[in-house]
């Protein structure tokens, strides 16, 4: 048997490439400075050689295809983001900023899985065990039997899961691990990806559900590196303004759902509860219709919202006016004012155009296209859209409406709410009428503002 010995390696901090040696920039990312060193072991045998079974090849008509075993997670809305619940097995990776509710979802899911007669553990490499109890017992949980460890050495954890063969378990987080077999600081790029490459397949041996809490960077990804997201089964980030009382989360992928759900949550002091309706949350409640609102009838995932758009134009006093969109697509702002001027004759190109989506809510689909437009308008003719409208629609640079997927849903979903008028793209039509609802399908951008206004 050879003798190990030492290697020096380079790391990349930001996308984790490895180099023999020092260089200024980085290969791989292209980053400046990013280089750091790291002395592995190199051994005769991988360490992971005993872990990894000889597969046999099989014909895929010959594996049984079967549901996956689930259990609650204590929420509606988090079983909604986690596809019907937790899968007994999968690794969950979710992310957040700090203080936004991560640990204390955790902490209330935990205890409602110790209900179910099952084992629960959580790890804190954070806290320490009557930080966790004081939350727990502000939370109204003291009693729940839940299992603490305060750990950051991933072997004792690994240790700890194999004796308890817990159902339930929480790392929080998993940038405060580290393992003897690196001699890289906890965090460091190294650290996290083979703490967590380990412990998903601890889970996965032992039939365990496994959560790893990951700290975000300032612009708001998980830290460390992306591999971390190919590991695991599911990737959830918490979204929403941490000084608001609303908590909204989605889900950017999962293996065993849909991606892009979202959950929406409210924190009280008894922690974060289920929200009912959450298109209330996304609707301003005016007294009367005021000029710059509109009505967005979005889809996330399974579930159509009704989220209102808020528009604001103003005189510019500099020779640059400026573009700015919270919770929308900013780029896509200055490519519907294009639109707007060329083919409805409407020119922005001396205001300040702000535009904002009630909530906190973030909407990527283009299908709130339209919705901006009417809200641009509304503000540019200081002149109200009338109450009872709700609109969707994706514009095109020719000037055309697109129409949008699941509209059947998004329709349903705005008459179940009491709206009597609907803008859509003609494709979108529903092929009977709606008791109560006047849906007005257009194909071009002119053709819907003549409807906006339409009495």
């Amino acid at each position: 048997m050879k003798a190990t010995r030492n290697k020096v390696i380079y790391e990349c901090s930001a996308c984790a490439s490895q180099v023999p040696k020092w260089v200024g920039q980085c290969p791989g990312c292209q980053a400046w400075n990013t280089l750091s060193e790291q002395r592995v072991e190199k051994s005769a045998g991988h360490r992971y050689e005993s872990l990894a079974p000889m597969s046999q090849v099989v014909s895929m008509s010959a594996v049984d295809a079967m549901d996956m075993d689930r259990f609650s997670s204590g929420s509606v809305e988090f079983d909604r983001v986690l596809g019907g619940g937790l899968v007994q097995g999968a690794v969950v990776l979710i992310g957040g900023d700090p203080g936004i509710g991560k640990s204390t979802l955790l902490l209330q899911t935990a205890a409602h899985v110790s209900q179910i007669q099952a084992r629960v553990l959580y790890v804190s490499g954070e806290e320490s065990l009557p930080q966790i109890a004081l939350r727990a017992q502000r939370l109204g949980l003291g009693d729940a039997q839940i299992d603490l460890l305060a750990e950051i050495s991933l072997e004792k954890i690994i240790q700890a899961i194999s004796d308890s063969k817990p159902l339930f378990v929480v790392i929080d987080s998993i940038q405060t691990l580290f393992t003897d077999a690196l001699s890289a600081a906890p965090g460091s790029v190294s650290q996290v990806r083979e703490c967590a490459a380990q412990l998903t397949r601890c889970a996965k041996q032992g039939g365990s559900t496994l959560v790893l809490i990951g700290h975000v960077t300032k612009e708001g990804t998980l830290a460390g590196p992306r591999v971390l997201e190919h590991i695991v089964d599911a990737v959830l980030y918490f979204e929403g303004d941490s000084q608001s009382s609303f908590r909204l989360v989605r889900s950017f992928k999962n293996r065993f759902g849909s991606v892009n759900e979202l959950g929406v949550f409210a924190m009280t002091e008894r922690g974060l509860r289920a929200v009912s309706n959450p298109s209330a949350l996304f609707l301003s409640q005016h007294a009367k219709p005021v000029p710059g609102s509109s009505v967005l009838v979005t889809q996330e995932g399974s579930r159509p919202l009704l989220v209102e758009i808020q528009a604001l134009l103003d005189a510019s006093a500099g020779l640059q006016p400026r573009r700015l969109a919270v919770g929308l697509d900013a780029q896509r702002l200055a490519l519907l004012l294009a639109v707007l001027h060329r083919h409805a004759g409407i020119a922005c190109h001396d205001q300040d155009v702000f535009l904002n989506a009630v909530g906190g809510v973030r909407i990527s689909e283009p299908a709130a296209d339209l919705a901006s437009l009417f809200a641009i308008v509304s503000s540019l003719k200081n002149k109200a859209i009338e109450k009872g409208l709700a609109v969707f629609g994706e514009v095109g640079l020719a000037g055309e409406i697109r129409p949008c997927p699941r509209g059947q849903d998004r329709i349903r979903e705005a008459a179940k709410l009491g709206y009597q008028r609907l803008i859509v793209p003609k494709a979108n039509m529903p092929k009977t009428a709606i008791e109560g609802l006047a849906i007005a399908g257009v194909d071009r951008l002119d053709q819907a503002l003549d409807a906006l206004w339409a009495s």
